[in-house]
């Protein structure tokens, strides 16, 4: 594609999980360039943990971005919807994996240096506060405890992991019994099997993902993954990949990543199969 991109109105766009990395997620929205009332941003989960600024980037989330005039709809992921576990009743098994980033969500709170990988609280008031989160202000907390789990338009349902099935059908998002699975399930059988309305969803990363079955670059699984109706687009945002967002209803890729260095063009449209 020549030129500039074409601008649509009524774009909607699907970002991924940040992980605490605020600026990836400038560096993609600078590419989308301006939105506007006319546009929608539906962020799919996990803010926070593993990047060094989760503080920061639900502050831009919250604050910054509503000042363009985009609709804006957070949807909580399993990293939020652990964190409100661990407030209200301790989770250890969060917690202290290392890989799961927490103690550089607590530190981009309290102002403490941004940890490597492997380290451990330094005093007994940063173990009280990682095992408690108790350096969570009351407004982020009650604002994560506002994050609906999922989100529906005319062109897709948007969802943090996916859907479950329930006698051998897989359920709309408003009659799932246990809401919380759809945070949290991490199934193969949803990216393989699923035929319902097109989900796109995070949670997942997607060089997890079978890349026989992904439509878009299958010889690349860390990009995208496209199957028949589901739009992956976790690609490791705060843990050593980079963010990605999908435009509807053109379906178009945004990228946080150098687009000549990948030899990847800013915008890329999907072809779905079938």
């Amino acid at each position: 594609m020549l030129g500039a991109p074409t601008r649509m109105p009524g774009r909607t766009f699907a970002i991924g999980d940040i992980h605490g990395d605020l600026d990836q997620l400038k560096t993609l929205l600078d590419r989308v360039g301006q939105v506007d009332k006319h546009d929608k941003l539906v962020f799919l989960g996990d803010y926070v943990d593993r990047g060094p600024k989760s503080r920061q980037t639900i502050d831009f989330i919250r604050y910054e971005l509503p000042k363009t005039g985009a609709e804006i709809v957070c949807l909580r992921g399993n990293h939020e919807d652990a964190w409100l576990r661990v407030i209200d009743e301790g989770w250890d098994g969060f917690v202290l994996p290392p890989g799961n980033g927490c103690l550089a969500c607590l530190r981009s709170f309290t102002g403490g240096t941004i940890p490597d990988l492997n380290d451990q609280p330094r005093t007994e008031l940063e173990w009280e506060q990682l095992l408690t989160g108790s350096f969570f202000p009351p407004d982020v907390v009650a604002w994560m405890r506002s994050l609906p789990l999922w989100h529906e338009d005319d062109d897709a349902i948007y969802v943090h992991a996916g859907l479950p099935k329930v006698g051998g059908e897989f359920v709309h998002p408003s009659k799932v019994d246990n809401p919380a699975i759809m945070l949290w399930t991490r199934t193969m059988e949803f990216f393989k099997e699923y035929r319902g309305k097109t989900a796109i969803v995070g949670h997942t990363v997607t060089s997890l993902l079978p890349p026989d079955l992904s439509c878009f670059s299958p010889e690349n699984p860390e990009n995208l993954w496209a199957g028949e109706q589901v739009i992956a687009i976790d690609t490791g945002c705060g843990k050593g990949g980079f963010l990605t967002a999908i435009e509807l209803p053109e379906l178009f890729v945004w990228e946080s990543r150098d687009p000549m260095r990948h030899r990847k063009k800013k915008k890329a449209p999907v072809i779905f199969a079938g």
